[in-house]
């Protein structure tokens, strides 16, 4: 079984670092002529699904859209996320899941295990019940060859107060985070399956040079950050830094040819401002 360090050291080097976001909120649906229920979300999934694989290292579907329209939403993520399985496009599902004991293990029996019915190649966690309440989660994703990507520094104002925070040992909360993703990445070749999610919206001030693992950056595109912001502010890292757009190239839609070429062009402005950033 190859994990997911690896898939995606490959996922990257064949097609590119963009991670591509499949947000469908309501102002979007109405924007491509969609309805806002099941039948136009299954019709937005497909045009993603047909746009974006093969064109990107990963999609990143998020969870609560589906969600909100309750068991039709989630079988149609169902579907999306086993449509892409057959692709050489990997999947984070953004759920943000964190919990602690029993719940925590069914996020886990959900999302990471063999034959988990949301199963993707990674998920989103939230750490701020304590890094060690998601064991469950690691040892899921590990036995299944998966990843997850663990929230650290985000972009949005009100995370300050606790990710800035100062842990024991004077380091703040979110590097204490990285810090821990950095231990269970230790050792890892080509990289650990042990992300961290960075903002890209702002000088995060994290030491990302031990992590040892994938940096997701959200907030590329309409947030604000462009990718010569991404180049200088993640220069630094140790691992795949995989900038994150959503609002950006689903603008292209509902034409898959539109969203593909999308994701192209700004795989190409992310790879031209690296080249500059050195």
């Amino acid at each position: 079984m190859t994990g997911f360090g690896q898939r995606l050291a490959d996922a990257v080097a064949a097609y590119g670092p963009l991670c591509a976001g499949i947000d469908p909120h309501p102002p979007l649906l109405a924007r491509w002529g969609l309805a806002d229920d099941a039948d136009g979300l299954a019709r937005f999934a497909d045009a993603c699904l047909a746009g974006f694989a093969g064109a990107v290292a990963l999609v990143k579907p998020q969870s609560a859209f589906f969600e909100r329209h309750g068991s039709a939403g989630i079988a149609v993520l169902e579907r999306l996320l086993a449509g892409f399985a057959g692709t050489p496009t990997l999947t984070l599902l953004d759920a943000k899941r964190g919990d602690i004991g029993s719940t925590m293990d069914g996020y886990a029996d959900a999302c990471l295990r063999p034959g988990a019915p949301l199963g993707a190649d990674a998920v989103t966690l939230s750490p701020y019940l304590g890094f060690g309440s998601l064991e469950p989660a690691f040892t899921a994703a590990a036995a299944a060859g998966r990843g997850v990507f663990v929230l650290a520094r985000t972009s949005n104002p009100e995370g300050g107060a606790v990710q800035l925070a100062t842990a024991p040992g004077g380091r703040t909360v979110a590097q204490s985070m990285v810090d821990a993703a950095a231990e269970r990445n230790a050792g890892a070749v080509p990289t650990g399956d042990v992300g961290v999610v960075v903002g890209g919206t702002h000088d995060h001030g994290l030491d990302l040079s031990a992590l040892n693992g994938p940096v997701l950056v959200p907030g590329l595109g309409a947030q604000g950050a462009d990718p010569a912001d991404i180049a200088s502010r993640f220069a630094g890292a140790s691992g795949p830094v995989l900038p994150a757009a959503a609002r950006t190239l689903l603008a292209a839609g509902p034409d898959p040819a539109a969203l593909r070429d999308a994701a192209r062009a700004l795989g190409e402005e992310l790879a031209s401002a690296r080249a500059v950033a050195g």
